[in-house]
C-alpha cells in the first residue's frame, strides 16, 4: 500500500497496529465459526428490521458486510485513512519541498508509527463500523474477536448481544446506502477541512495537543483547528455525525425489545463500558475525540426522539432528503429549531 513517494509508511502502520491490537480472546475454531456465522446472519436480519422501523430502504446487495479479525480492521482503516489523509499529505509534501530519500524514509516511519499506535488502540475496541469511503458504496465491518471479548466482559447473552451490535451497524449501512448523497456530502466536508489547514501550524498544534493530553489537560487533535472557517466545517460534521450515531442508537432501542430478550441488561452494561477505564485509555480517548463521540450518541439520540415526538417518523425522515435538511450542531442541541426551519 505504501509507495516510495508517500510521506506515511502505511505498511508499517498496519504491521504495528496489528501487533498492538493483538489477536483477541482465545476462542475454539468451532466457537469462532459460530460467531462469524451469527454476525453474518444478524446483519442480514437487521436490514429488514431497520427498514421496518425507520422507513429507509437500502437497495439490495449494496455495501458488502465483512466479518473480520482485528488485523483486518487495522488494514481496512489504514486504507480509509490513506484516502482521507492523502490531500493533506500532498500539501505537506509540497510545503516541505524535497527532503531527500533519507529524510523521507525517516519521516514516513515516524508518521507510520504514529498512525499504527492509533490503529492498534482502536483495533482492540471497535465492535463494528461502516466505512463510507470504500469504493464504490462503502462496506460494513464487524470485528468478531472484539464482539466476543465484550460479550464475555459484560457477561451478556452472546446471541442477543451479536444481534444488538448488528442492528446499530446495519443502521449506519442503511443510512449511507438509502441516502446516496450522504457519502459524497461527508467526504466534501472532510476535503473542505483539509483545504483549510495550514499544515505547518497544524503539525505544531497536533504535537502540542498530544503533550497536553498526556499531562492530563487539553482537548482532542481536532481542537488544533481553530480558525472560524475550520470551526464552521467541524460544527457541520459534528451535526451530521451526531445525527447518524443518535439515529442508530434510537433504532437499537426501538427494535431491540421486540427481538432481543435481554436488551435492557445489555444497554445498561454497555453504557457503563462506554465511559472508558482510566490511565492511557482515558488519555487516548480524549486525544482522539472519543469523549466527544459519547456526547454525540447522547445528543443525537435526544434530537431524533424529540423530532419524532413532534412530527412523527415521516416528518423526521425529511432529514434524509437533501444536505440542507441536515441539522447543525446548534439544532442538534435544540431540536425545535430544526423542526421550525425545515417544517415551519
Amino acid at each position: 500500500m505504501t509507495d516510495e513517494h508517500s510521506m506515511i509508511d502505511w505498511d508499517l502502520a498496519v504491521r504495528l497496529g496489528s501487533r498492538l491490537a493483538g489477536d483477541g480472546p482465545e476462542v475454539s475454531r468451532l466457537a469462532a465459526a459460530d460467531a462469524v456465522e451469527e454476525l453474518r446472519a444478524g446483519a442480514n436480519r437487521s436490514t429488514g428490521l431497520v427498514r421496518e422501523f425507520t422507513g429507509l430502504a437500502a437497495a439490495e446487495r449494496t455495501a458488502p458486510v465483512l466479518v473480520i479479525d482485528r488485523s483486518g480492521w487495522v488494514q481496512a482503516n489504514a486504507e480509509s485513512f490513506a484516502t482521507i489523509l492523502s490531500p493533506i499529505v500532498d500539501k505537506l509534501a509540497q510545503k516541505k519541498g524535497s527532503p531527500g530519500r533519507l529524510g523521507r524514509a525517516v519521516g514516513s516511519r515516524v508518521t507510520g508509527a504514529e498512525v499504527g499506535l492509533v490503529l492498534g488502540f482502536m483495533g482492540g475496541k471497535v465492535l463494528g463500523q461502516f466505512d463510507p469511503f470504500f469504493e464504490p458504496t462503502g462496506r460494513l465491518l464487524l470485528v468478531a474477536p472484539n464482539v466476543v471479548h465484550v460479550e464475555r466482559e459484560l457477561a451478556v447473552d452472546p446471541t442477543d448481544f451479536r444481534l444488538w451490535v448488528c442492528l446499530h451497524e446495519e443502521t449506519h449501512r442503511v443510512q449511507f446506502t438509502a441516502v446516496p448523497w450522504m457519502r459524497d456530502h461527508l467526504f466534501a466536508q472532510m476535503s473542505s477541512l483539509v483545504d483549510s489547514i495550514d499544515t505547518g501550524k497544524a503539525l505544531e498544534e497536533g504535537v502540542k495537543r498530544i503533550g497536553e493530553s498526556l499531562r492530563g489537560g487539553g482537548g482532542s487533535l481536532l481542537d488544533a483547528m481553530s480558525t472560524p472557517e475550520q470551526r464552521e466545517v467541524i460544527d457541520r460534521v459534528t451535526g451530521v455525525m451526531s445525527l447518524l450515531e443518535g439515529h442508530a442508537d434510537v433504532v437499537m432501542d426501538g427494535v431491540g425489545p421486540e427481538v432481543i430478550p435481554s436488551v435492557n441488561a445489555i444497554r445498561r452494561k454497555f453504557n457503563q463500558r462506554r465511559k472508558g477505564v482510566g490511565g492511557l485509555d482515558r488519555v487516548l480517548r480524549r486525544l482522539l475525540g472519543l469523549d466527544a463521540k459519547m456526547a454525540q450518541y447522547r445528543d443525537g439520540a435526544k434530537f431524533v426522539r424529540e423530532v419524532i415526538d413532534k412530527v412523527g417518523m415521516d416528518g423526521f425522515n425529511v432529514v434524509w432528503e437533501a444536505p440542507e435538511h441536515l441539522p447543525s450542531k446548534a439544532e442538534i442541541e435544540d431540536p425545535s429549531t430544526w423542526v421550525a426551519r425545515v417544517h415551519g
